[in-house]
């Protein structure tokens, strides 16, 4: 399916910002045409994540453990190529049905055998769909295989004898490569390896076999011979260059000789084998002296020369019982032409074999047969590559779909459903259960990016007892208050298993959780004060008790005369009462001042007044705690996990409520309130609270004229009448009563009598 470049959109608004639908195949294969700018993310780690890792390394095309926008691009258009109907994989499925491959194609086509392939291999030839299962373990297909496509063969591969023979002579000389089936064999290079050494021992061989005389001088004794004279070669070479330098200058005979005592100290025994007497020469130097053979020889090269007597000089020069400077030019000139050619020695690899089997498969078919074998296996190269296709696919549409409404838009956060594939689990503690959790590897490095998100983040060390199994998880808190929430706290962390850890809370990075909490911010601050304050006194005067109850110190009759000391204060001070005075006046000034205040309000408007009060200590605490609480954004916490979150997801009061639960009983569930532990119940607070309410009510209706209204027809009305009424308790308009306006006016007119 091609891209349209006028795919028509569909959004959503969730996180106070807006996400594409991904409805349809079609939404999927035209990603390409989506703005970058409207992803929720343009990057993700391929682990820390609650999505199968084999499918996220297939995506992950540069291995680098990051999935890109454009490698979830790519993914998407190649599996939606491979289907006939990308809507697929919107509705995804542990299968794919072969049916719904696109045969149309080549590689649909090889994709299609391969699927087939795979089925009859794993015992199913009449199956109509395959699954990611099927294909999870290669080697299970290839069990039963000689040849499958990878370039190595076994000795099965082979269908003669002598062939499986060769290739056992390969694997024993080169090693193996493991099958695809398991098996250990060969591929190409080890073979061209193989018979490469097998004609480099078989031509080095011939070159002996064509100058047998002169290279094997002592046939097959030559090589015992040469292997004596290099046993010694540097010591005789020494010896005659001592008894040379000796006939120069007889002076230095004694250093040539060694000084004995470099040999036997004062307090060493004698040791034959030591490195002292190897390093005296081999025997006893003189001018123009030969060597002997079979006396006076130094002991700790008495056997090697012994050998060299037996085995190189006797069959070569005779038998002599010493050798001059001039035999020993002849018996290297002898073995020259072998050591040259044993320096040359080729196929080393394969000598174990012997020459006898080395020519026999030189003169063999066995390097043809094995190349063409090896060529057969990998003509199915196609085939057993787009078996790693059918896994691919049958992975794309079980978990494509999943990714992408976790990457293109983060629908399965905020749907309420399902899991976000980067929500860990659920933390329960403090009577509250916590959904919005994600792993940590490094907490104080999390933190660090962690802190703009505005959030209460509590970090917690996870534990699980019964297999050891450790990981760090950081979770959020947006419902409730922090009074109980601290550092050490326990709780339970279930994974999304459902396997429980032990979790402690090691780490908070505190924010407002709720306005509530923000509301009585201010006083409890001033209680936790006044707490403060009254605990360092008391433990303070408490501090001095014990200096108070010291008795003092008994003076002895005979101590010196103390002098008299200086006039003590009188006990009562006559300031202490103007202090006391100011201080009273000044509290009864205050008191009048509220009154005043007070008194401009009528009583039932003074409980609003003191609402007001509260309002506007809290205020400021509210303010700051709203702002903060709008501004809380998953993003930094994603980042700090290694995402590339592109857009600002908010979570808000009401999305924040639901990411945290609190404890509440379930409906329908009755309470027994028979505790015998619990604390006395006094009812005088509760009447207070209820007649001043009632009063309040009054108040109010009496002051507004409702109380007026409901009793006017009473003898003697309650409350005061409305403004628009008079003093008499009538209605400025209400002429029911009035006199008439002629009589009025006549007696207005009525002169005064005289």
């Amino acid at each position: 399916m091609k891209s349209n470049l006028h795919h028509s959109w569909k959004f959503f608004r969730a996180g106070g910002f807006d996400q594409v639908k991904l409805e349809t195949g079609a939404d999927l294969m035209n990603l390409d045409q989506l703005d970058l700018k409207l992803w929720v993310a343009l990057a993700c780690p391929t682990t820390g994540i609650e999505f199968d890792p084999r499918t996220a390394a297939l995506i992950d095309l540069d291995k680098d453990g990051r999935i890109r926008a454009s490698e979830l691009m790519a993914a998407v258009k190649w599996a939606g190529s491979m289907l006939k109907n990308p809507d697929d994989l919107i509705k995804g499925g542990d299968s794919v049905a072969f049916s719904a491959i696109n045969d149309a194609t080549p590689e649909g086509r090889q994709l299609l055998a391969s699927a087939r392939h795979i089925c009859a291999s794993l015992g199913k030839p009449d199956a109509t769909s395959v699954s990611a299962a099927d294909v999870s373990d290669a080697n299970r297909i290839f069990v039963n295989t000689t040849l499958n496509g990878d370039g190595i063969i076994i000795s099965e591969s082979a269908t003669d004898d002598a062939t499986k023979a060769v290739i056992a002579d390969i694997i024993a000389c080169f090693g193996t490569i493991p099958d695809r089936s398991g098996k250990p064999g060969i591929d190409q290079a080890k073979a061209d390896a193989f018979f490469a050494e097998c004609a480099a021992f078989d031509a080095w061989l011939k070159k002996a076999e064509g100058d047998a005389a002169t290279i094997w001088p002592l046939g097959e004794a030559t090589s015992e011979a040469a292997a004596a004279v290099r046993a010694v070669r540097a010591k005789v070479d020494d010896y005659f260059a001592r008894c040379r330098l000796a006939a120069y200058d007889p002076r230095a005979l004694g250093l040539l000789n060694r000084k004995e005592e470099e040999c036997f100290g004062a307090s060493k025994d004698c040791d034959l084998t030591a490195a002292a007497m190897t390093a005296f020469p081999v025997a006893e130097v003189a001018a123009g002296k030969a060597l002997p053979l079979k006396n006076s020889i130094n002991p700790a090269h008495a056997p090697a020369i012994a050998e060299l007597q037996a085995k190189a000089v006797k069959p070569l020069l005779g038998d002599k019982s010493e050798l001059t400077e001039a035999d020993w030019a002849a018996l290297l000139a002898k073995l020259g032409a072998f050591e040259c050619w044993s320096a040359g020695k080729g196929g080393t690899a394969v000598e174990k074999l012997g020459i006898k089997r080395v020519r026999e498969i030189l003169g063999s078919k066995a390097k043809e047969n094995i190349s063409a074998i090896i060529a057969k296996d990998k003509a199915l190269e196609p085939e057993a590559a787009a078996i790693a296709s059918v896994e691919k696919i049958t992975r794309y549409v079980r978990d494509l779909y999943l990714l992408c409404i976790n990457f293109v838009n983060f629908k399965d956060l905020y749907d309420g459903g399902t899991p976000a594939i980067f929500q860990c689990g659920t933390l329960y503690l403090d009577q509250r259960s916590c959904t919005l959790c994600f792993f940590v590897e490094d907490p104080a490095k999390h933190a660090a990016m962690a802190g703009f998100a505005g959030a209460y983040l509590a970090y917690c060390d996870c534990v699980r007892k019964g297999s050891g199994e450790k990981l760090s998880i950081v979770a959020v808190f947006s419902q409730g208050d922090d009074d109980n929430l601290m550092i050490g706290r326990n709780g339970v962390f279930y994974d999304r298993k459902g396997r429980d850890f032990d979790a402690t809370i090691t780490k908070i990075l505190a924010n407002p959780i709720g306005l509530r909490q923000a509301f009585w911010l201010p006083y409890k601050k001033l209680v936790r004060t006044v707490e403060e304050q009254v605990a360092k006194r008391a433990a303070a005067a408490d501090a001095g008790v014990p200096v108070k109850l010291v008795p003092p110190p008994i003076v002895p009759a005979t101590a010196p005369a103390v002098p008299a000391a200086a006039a003590k204060k009188p006990a009562f001070d006559p300031s202490v009462i103007a202090l006391i005075s100011v201080a009273l006046g000044s509290l009864a000034a205050a008191f009048a001042a509220v009154l005043a205040f007070l008194g401009k309000f009528t009583a039932w408007q003074l409980p609003l007044v003191l609402a007001g009060i509260l309002l506007i200590i809290s205020g400021p605490s509210l303010i700051i705690a709203y702002m903060k609480l709008r501004k809380r954004n998953l993003g930094p916490i994603l980042d700090a996990n290694g995402w590339a979150v592109n857009a600002r997801a908010k979570i808000n009061v009401p999305f924040g409520t639901s990411l945290t639960g609190i404890a509440k009983l379930p409906p329908g569930a009755t309470i027994d309130t028979s505790d015998r532990f619990a604390e006395k119940s006094v009812l005088w607070p509760k009447l207070l609270v209820a007649l001043f309410v009632l009063w309040w009510i009054y108040a109010f209706m009496a002051d507004v004229g409702l109380l007026w209204r409901l009793t006017k027809n009473w003898e003697t009305p309650l409350g005061k009448p409305p403004a628009s009424y008079g003093q008499s308790g009538r209605h400025d308009s209400d002429t029911t009563n009035a006199p008439p306006a002629a009589a009025s006016a006549v007696s207005t007119n009525v002169p005064a009598a005289k």
